[in-house]
């Protein structure tokens, strides 16, 4: 079975590479570097035997005549590891590209050997890859069993009819379980409880991580935030509305549901 070890010092010897150029916010992969470069490439970690590298393409140039894929389009096209890696490049690339000048005194960075950081040399602040933590979660309401109902809501941003769990981003100082009662309430309205964590995915739009949750309704009548949702409710096995593509964690929580009737 494939392994991906993360890193960031390649080992001194290899077998192989696998390059994941990164194109604006295209991947294209190749077993070889398509362009010639001086620092735009990014250790990512070891695939099985093979180094990967991220690499950064210039503006204005495309070494894959047309072939590079956005990331959702790349899901169905490769495996979910290699999926994962290419979005850890993504992420990696658009890091180092916008951390070239300290964000507090603006000298140019540089980078830390051995570490995914940069550093100013005139102040000495460090920059790490961005990364924001954000919980989704399946809200359920009544006894486990064939009645048992989920909420599902349908985002302001969705660009179809498509219903799917609850999500926000943490804010400072808070719990992950606080943030999914928090948000379930700003979103709709409803208290909930018991709250327990169920995995998480790396979500590369742009650097977000999300962490997945099962929760109990408690009480309270849904009401929409009309800046957040567009509607929302309660559904059954047999009466679901279109739900998210496997790519999501979402699915991931709702597939787990519908399994357990």
């Amino acid at each position: 079975m494939a392994q991906f070890v993360s890193g960031i010092v390649p080992p001194a010897a290899v077998e192989g590479a696998r390059y994941f150029h990164v194109i604006g916010s295209l991947v294209f992969i190749s077993d070889r570097i398509e362009i010639e470069t001086d620092d735009d490439h990014h250790f990512l970690g070891m695939f099985d035997e093979e180094a990967c590298w991220g690499v950064d393409v210039p503006r204005g140039i495309d070494p894959s005549d047309g072939a590079a894929l956005d990331l959702r389009s790349l899901y169905t096209r490769t495996s979910e590891l290699e999926w994962l890696i290419a979005g850890r490049a993504v992420q990696v690339v658009e890091w180092a590209r916008t951390s070239q000048f300290c964000g507090r005194c603006g000298t140019k960075t540089g980078q830390l050997p051995g570490e995914r950081a940069t550093k100013c040399p005139a102040c000495g602040l460090m920059a790490f890859p961005r990364i924001a933590p954000a919980m989704i979660t399946l809200v359920t309401r009544g006894e486990p069993g064939p009645d048992q109902e989920v909420l599902l809501a349908r985002g302001v941003q969705f660009g179809g009819p498509m219903y799917s769990c609850l999500a926000g981003f943490v804010e400072p100082g808070e719990t992950l379980e606080g943030t999914v009662v928090r948000e379930v309430f700003e979103e709709v309205g409803l208290t909930v409880a018991n709250v327990q964590y169920r995995g998480s995915q790396p979500w590369p739009f742009p650097h977000s991580l999300m962490i997945g949750f099962r929760a109990e309704y408690v009480s309270g009548e849904i009401v929409c935030d009309p800046t957040e949702i567009v509607d929302a409710g309660w559904y059954r096995r047999d009466n679901l509305p279109m739900i998210p593509p496997g790519i999501s964690i979402a699915r991931k929580l709702i597939d787990a549901w519908l399994a357990e009737g």
